[in-house]
């Protein structure tokens, strides 16, 4: 899909994912990030947090998805910085927008925002660099 002839600067693409309320113990098995604030909600409440919240590495890894989807190859993606706003919380709805900021030699540098389903963003001032396919 990422056909270098055909990406153009301001194109936008977005992906959905609900975040079902045993995510955070998945991704604790899988990355061994066992914090209390990520598995536990009477910890999390305990400490300020209001229940528990999402690792904010799967909310990036998210984002990862979204482009190399877009890509049709994980290999394209050949940067991904994320700047983390407030956190994800179990049976929250994130939508993440991306936008091509712009066109480098082979590759296109988008832009990245996430959104909760209150419209916060929980992702921003973010940015990938994706190889596009010649």
């Amino acid at each position: 899909m990422a056909k270098k002839e055909k990406v153009k600067v301001g194109d936008k693409f977005e992906m959905k994912q609900f975040v079902d309320k045993y995510r955070p113990i998945y991704y604790a098995g899988a990355s061994g990030d066992f914090n209390l604030i990520h598995i536990d909600p009477e910890f999390g409440k305990s400490v300020g947090l209001g229940g528990n919240i999402l690792q904010g590495l799967c909310t990036m890894a998210y984002s990862a998805h979204l482009f190399t989807d877009w890509a049709n190859d994980p290999a394209k993606l050949k940067r991904l910085k994320v700047r983390f706003k407030r956190p994800v919380r179990p049976e929250d709805d994130v939508t993440i927008i991306a936008e091509v900021a712009s066109l480098e030699g082979d590759s296109a540098v988008l832009s990245l925002v996430a959104k909760n389903q209150k419209g916060e963003e929980v992702l921003t001032n973010s940015e990938a660099t994706v190889e596009l396919e010649k």
